[in-house]
């Protein structure tokens, strides 16, 4: 009984993260883009390609493999509907459309992420409140933004931090350990002398 609890309360965490309603959007605008990339496909590329493989053949519409043909009752006509065949048509315009859509979501997600790297930056450049009253005190005109972006660098640039020195290693600690026995050690036989 125990392990259900834990089990459903993790669920839980994993349900209310961010992440997972970033991908249920992620899903419904996959499922859009879907429709859009399928009548891009089929409206558009395909005729073309069909146009160009017309000029050597029927095109795509007619790239069958018949394992067995049946016929309709006029004894010509091939009855697709009761034949077994291979649509080779139908998996080109799969690939195309599966092609298309990974391309199309690559796109977006780069332009989004571009986007969200552009925003956090511009929101890092711009001053705090506080940042806001010095500039002001100082006469910056706050309307004129590459004013603003290049007072607050220099601003902050004046207030940054010295430097940390870096810790000292443990070698460095116990070199320095060891070198303050040994002059305790030769202080002692100095004043026993």
């Amino acid at each position: 009984m125990g392990k259900i609890k834990i089990f459903f309360k993790d669920f839980k965490k994993f349900i209310s993260r961010g992440n997972v309603v970033d991908m249920a959007i992620g899903v419904i605008v996959a499922t859009a883009f879907t429709a859009i990339v399928t009548a891009l496909t089929n409206k558009i590329i395909m005729p073309c390609i069909n146009w160009l493989l017309a000029l050597g053949g029927a095109g795509l519409d007619s790239a069958y493999t018949f394992l067995k043909i049946a016929y309709l009752e006029d004894g010509v006509t091939i009855d697709l509907a009761n034949s077994i065949y291979i649509d080779w048509g139908a998996f080109i315009t799969a690939i195309l459309n599966f092609i298309l859509i990974a391309l199309v979501l690559f796109i977006v997600l780069r332009v989004m992420m571009n986007a969200q790297g552009f925003w956090k930056k511009s929101v890092s450049e711009r001053p705090t409140k506080e940042e806001k009253k010095i500039l002001k005190s100082q006469g910056v005109n706050m309307k004129d933004h590459k004013a603003v972006i290049s007072a607050t660098k220099e601003l902050r640039e004046k207030n940054k931090p010295a430097p940390v020195p870096p810790k000292p290693t443990q070698e460095e600690l116990l070199t320095n350990i060891l070198e303050e026995l040994k002059k305790q050690n030769e202080d002692k036989t100095k004043i026993e002398e």
